[in-house]
This record gives structure tokens, C-alpha cells and sequence, in this order.
């Protein structure tokens, strides 16, 4: 009798602790669980830099992609990114060792450029995120202009044209000097406009041209009689420092906004895409890499309306995420 008891207790303890094992097994289950992404699989947590230059109109968009990054996605992944300009970025870009790993860019790489990446032995992606609208601003105190034609602005900056004051783009307008601002040739939204807006002829050769845009919204704010050009989210966001200028195209006055400016829409003429160029060898060597260049296309559309840039359509920017996937 006592062994049967014997055995009957340790029957018992072995299935007690079997249950306990069992709890054990599902309660570490849950916690796996609880690390694990939409997908079913854990996340994958990175560590690293990610280096991006280039593009002023860009840095905005590609700042608050970074922010957003490090603080919801991988935070012990560090983004720099600075702005050199579309040009100056680019020659930060192609080099043989220690390039950055994207170049932010307001206008297409140039055909002399993509050479250098091939000579170099660098694969590039072309990466379109969002649409810009070059937006032409005015100090406050001008009361005179509301809006101007595009043949008008296209006049102001216009070496040939020979409008000096104001007088001499309309009548009725002052007689007084007008003072051009822009971006400089760093810049891709200096090329877009000298390139695309006024044909590859000469700008007046009094333009004031600089580095910083915040220099040009200042510098603007400070004189009545300027004018300048950048992109749409610099003058939305400075509205209380320079007035945005309509632009009649041919059927009316159209002011630059979101809801404007599209690459079919009324905003047509002076809107442009604008990028971020990935240097593939890079995305494959370092996992970082790759994960910020899927994450900013997926995050594309939602980043570009917080700074000023239309958003390109859904189906566009998946197709993107897809190709990107692939280089995994």
C-alpha cells in the first residue's frame, strides 16, 4: 500500500509540473508574440548611420522622413541629412569610397551624372517621392502684385527682356527697380528654372542668387520691390513673411497649392517631381540602408502633405516598395 501511495503522489507532482511547463511554454509564446510585426515574423532591429544630401527643396520632406524614423521605426538607426543642393549633393554622391548613401534631388540626374555612377561602378535608383510647385514670392508690402502671367514672370528673370522696373512689366505697376532672388546654381531648382521656365537663356545678370533659402525668405521679407523663386513648401511655410503670387497660365489666376499643383493639373506648367536617388551598393551591403529607403516610400504620401509637396499617387509609390523589396 505505501509504494502504491508512493507512486500515486509522484504521478501527481509529474503532472503538476508538466502544467506548469505548459503555462511557461505559452506565456514566453505570448511575449515572442508581442515582438512581432504585422507579418507574423519579429522585427528585425538595425543599427547604424544612414547619410543623405543634396536637395534644399527636398530637405524638409527627407528631415521629417528621418525624425519619424528614428523615433517610430529603428532607434538606434542615426539619419543625417544636410543640404548641400541637388549639384553639390550629387558630387557627394558619386565618388569612388565613402559616398552618401542618397542624394535628394529637385530635378533629374543628368545624363553626365549617370555616367560618372557607371564609371564609378555605383548602381543608382531613381526614387520619385512627392510633386513640387515653383512658387514665386513677393514682399507683404507689395501691393501691386496679386498675380502675374507666365510670359510676365518668365520677363522679370529674363536677361533679354530688359525689365528693369516694374513699370515695365505693367503700366501700371511702380517705377521702381525690381529686385530678383534665387537658389543658386547648387541647386536643382535654379536648373529646373533656367532649364525648363526660361529655356536655357541668360537670367538677369542683378539676380541676387544664394545658398540658404532661409536667406532668400529673409532677404525677400526685408525689400518691397523683390521677387523670388523656390519651392512651394518654403513660401507656405513663411506666409508671414513673403506673399505668394498667382499664375495665370492661359485660363486665369491660379495660386500654388496641394490641391493645384500636379503634373496634369492647373498648376501644370511649373510643377515638377522631385526624388531621392539611392546608391544601391550601399542598400545591399548595409541593411539600414535598404530599410530607410522602403520605409520613406511607404511613408511618402503622408510626409509630403506635412511639408509642402503634393503626394504622388498610391499605386505609383507601391510599385516603388515592391522594387525595393526585391533588392532584399
Amino acid at each position: 500500500m505505501k509504494h502504491l501511495k508512493f507512486l500515486g503522489l509522484a504521478m501527481i507532482t509529474i503532472a503538476m509540473l508538466v502544467l506548469v511547463a505548459c503555462g511557461n511554454d505559452e506565456s514566453n509564446t505570448e511575449g515572442d508574440e508581442s515582438k512581432t510585426g504585422n507579418g507574423g515574423a519579429a522585427e528585425e532591429k538595425l543599427e547604424g548611420s544612414v547619410v543623405i544630401d543634396g536637395s534644399g527643396t527636398v530637405f524638409p520632406f527627407m528631415s521629417k522622413m528621418a525624425e519619424n524614423y528614428m523615433t517610430n521605426e529603428q532607434e538606434d538607426v542615426s539619419v543625417e541629412v544636410s543640404r548641400a543642393g541637388t549639384s553639390a549633393g550629387f558630387k557627394k554622391f558619386l565618388v569612388e569610397e565613402g559616398g552618401t548613401d542618397f542624394n535628394d534631388a529637385s530635378r533629374k540626374m543628368k545624363d553626365e551624372e549617370a555616367a560618372t555612377a557607371e564609371d564609378l561602378g555605383i548602381e543608382v535608383k531613381e526614387l520619385k517621392v512627392a510633386l513640387d510647385g515653383l512658387t514665386f514670392v513677393v514682399n507683404p508690402e507689395n501691393d501691386w502684385v496679386e498675380e502675374l502671367t507666365q510670359q510676365e514672370v518668365i520677363d522679370i528673370f529674363l536677361a533679354s527682356a530688359g525689365k528693369k522696373n516694374w513699370s515695365d512689366v505693367r503700366s501700371d505697376f511702380p517705377n521702381e527697380p525690381i529686385k530678383t532672388y534665387g537658389p543658386n546654381e547648387n541647386h536643382g531648382t535654379y536648373e529646373f528654372f533656367w532649364e525648363n521656365i526660361l529655356d536655357e537663356q541668360d537670367l538677369v545678370a542683378e539676380a541676387n542668387l544664394q545658398q540658404e533659402y532661409s536667406t532668400l525668405v529673409d532677404l525677400v521679407s526685408k525689400d518691397k520691390n523683390a521677387i523670388a523663386f523656390f519651392g512651394y513648401g518654403y513660401a507656405a511655410s513663411n506666409t508671414d513673411k513673403v506673399k505668394i503670387v498667382k499664375i495665370d497660365f492661359g485660363n486665369g489666376p491660379v495660386e500654388p497649392n496641394l490641391d493645384t499643383i500636379s503634373e496634369d493639373g492647373d498648376y501644370a506648367p511649373f510643377t515638377r517631381p522631385v526624388f531621392t536617388y539611392l546608391n544601391v551598393n550601399m542598400a545591399k551591403e548595409k541593411a539600414q540602408v535598404l530599410d530607410y529607403a522602403i520605409y520613406t516610400m511607404k511613408n511618402a504620401a503622408s510626409v509630403a502633405s506635412e511639408t509642402g509637396f503634393a503626394p504622388l499617387p498610391d499605386a505609383e509609390l507601391q510599385k516603388a516598395v515592391e522594387e525595393l523589396e526585391g533588392l532584399k
